[in-house]
């Protein structure tokens, strides 16, 4: 039995030209990784450079479905409580030592290990036992059936034992632990400034087009267009949305867009009786409002998404009412925004208790989203017009998901709401609902990623319903009736779904991704 993966919207691919042969790629990224070990941070700028140079035993390609890569073939008993993958022989790490087996088993024993992850891995792994048949074989088992056991292994990187057992999070930093079995190299990390990976001329599968490839992080957009266009760096990803339309019509260059899977939403603290960064307008205490289910409708129907999307976003993302647009495994189909209703928001508050609203500071990162901290200012502006006196503090994506994650006393979220994004590495509904919605349970691996601490113990019966049934039309309406839920219970605030875009000089081609990702093995040349 073969597990299902996702399809996604629409792509548009141009290119043209043919320059000569280049052995060294540059690419301007928009956000940079928080660390080189690719168990520490589920992230996704960590996951586009680990792609590099660590390998999964299942893979997705640029529209998420599922393709083998360290394990060759995987099969399914029949009660769905076992899993057997083969392992694809004669793979080598970068120092010459062969795969085997016990590279995985030790690779889901390190995961739940890592010290102060701010996004934890454990979402994949919890609740499967790894035994080794032989050194080509491996067998994951569950107490219940696991439909998703494929969709779930592309998620997890796996690592050398023989390095990584004796390195921590700075020694793959400082790329002593970072050995992997990838298509590059780990050369150089220096934060701030660069990653560089060179080709593995040993990779088991098709060799990279480059020798070289420089990662160069350019936090600012209007910077990383003007690198693109003085020959600084060959590719860019997140092209400022201001600029998509000047770069369409240059002869220089070529774009590649795709619909992506990734959502923009707000979280709310929902766990605490007073929330940290909200007061009375005089700056008085207040019992946490966001816990009372009116309040945080009044802020989603004080949002003017389609504002956001024309005005600050150039119509470069898609209104969302759910984490994965339509088109996907899982969602609740036909769901729609919610409306922008500032009359009806004020009301909502009148009848809560707040005819006068209260204090709020807003968080977010800034230089992680398409215009993260325009859409902060601009979303809290339209909080402010409903009654919500509402202040701003962004970040650098590094500090901030560490405060968001677990930056308060006891090791909790910081925030009393935030600005996040997600993209589902399982290309279905239950790897949002999952890591972002049920409750926090670290020993479950749920709510791995619940930043407002949303906890509906009906939701978690239904996903965990879900994620234990086999059968695809039946876990496809559970999921859909936990979608229904949530929404109702307003648990987020769902903004947009962004469009992704890459530039890159004319003649060198970029296979656009829906996970937004940026890999140099999908980057050619003419």
């Amino acid at each position: 039995m073969w597990a299902r993966g996702a399809l996604v919207g629409f792509g548009i691919f141009l290119c043209a030209g043919s320059p000569a042969i280049a052995q060294e790629l540059r690419i301007g990224l928009a956000s940079e990784p928080t660390s080189i070990d690719p168990h520490y941070h589920a992230l996704s700028p960590n996951n586009g450079i680990a792609q590099h140079i660590f390998d999964r035993l299942v893979s997705t390609d640029a529209t998420e479905r599922l393709v083998p890569q360290l394990a060759e073939s995987w099969k399914v008993s029949e009660d769905g409580l076992v899993w057997e993958f083969k392992l694809r022989p004669g793979v080598q790490w970068h120092d010459g030592s062969p795969f085997t087996a016990d590279d995985v088993l030790y690779s889901f024993e390190r995961v739940p290990a890592v010290p102060n992850s701010p996004g934890p891995f454990t979402y994949a792994t919890k609740g499967k036992t790894l035994t080794k048949v032989d050194d080509l074989t491996v067998r994951i088992s569950s107490a219940v059936p696991s439909p998703l056991t494929p969709n779930d292994m592309a998620a997890v990187y796996i690592v050398s034992k023989k390095s990584a057992a004796k390195s921590a999070t700075p020694d793959f930093n400082s790329g002593i632990g970072a050995i992997g079995t990838g298509p590059f190299k780990f050369e150089k990390y220096t934060p701030g400034d660069q990653i560089v990976v060179v080709r593995n001329d040993g990779y088991w599968g098709e060799k990279a087009a480059w020798a070289r490839v420089i990662f160069k992080p350019i936090k600012s957009g209007p910077s990383r267009a003007s690198a693109l266009l003085a020959g600084d760096v060959d590719v860019i990803d997140d092209v400022p949305t201001t600029d998509i339309e000047k770069l369409r019509t240059d002869a220089r260059v070529d774009l590649s867009q795709v619909a992506s899977n990734r959502s923009i939403f707000f979280s709310m603290d929902q766990f605490r009786d007073e929330s940290p960064f909200i007061t009375a307008k005089d700056g008085a205490a207040i019992k946490n409002p966001l816990r009372d289910k009116r309040v945080r409708l009044a802020l989603s129907k004080a949002v003017n998404r389609e504002a956001i999307i024309g005005r600050v976003m150039e119509r470069a993302a898609l209104p969302a009412s759910q984490y994965l647009p339509e088109g996907y495994f899982g969602i609740l189909p036909g769901a729609k925004p919610v409306t922008y209703d500032p009359e009806g928001a004020k009301k909502l508050l009148a009848d809560a208790g707040f005819p006068n609203g209260f204090k709020l500071k807003l968080h977010g990162p800034s230089g992680r989203y398409t215009n993260d901290a325009r859409i902060i200012e601009v979303v809290a502006q339209m909080f402010t017009r409903v009654g919500i006196e509402t202040a701003v503090e962004t970040l650098p994506p590094g500090p901030f998901f560490q405060r968001a994650s677990q930056g308060a006393a006891g090791g909790v979220p910081e925030f009393s709401m935030a600005l996040l994004g997600w993209s589902p590495s399982t290309g279905e509904n239950s790897g949002a609902l999952k890591p972002q919605l049920m409750s926090f349970n670290r020993d479950k691996g749920t709510g791995t990623a619940n930043r407002g601490r949303y906890s509906n113990t009906e939701f978690d019966a239904l996903v965990d319903e879900a994620l234990r049934t086999v059968d695809d039309k039946k876990r496809a309406e559970l999921l859909a009736k936990a979608t229904q839920m949530a929404i109702d219970d307003t648990a987020w605030i769902p903004l947009h779904y962004q469009i992704n875009t890459w530039a890159a000089k004319k003649g060198v081609v970029v296979t656009p991704r829906s996970d937004e990702l940026t890999l140099a093995m999908g980057i050619k040349q003419k």
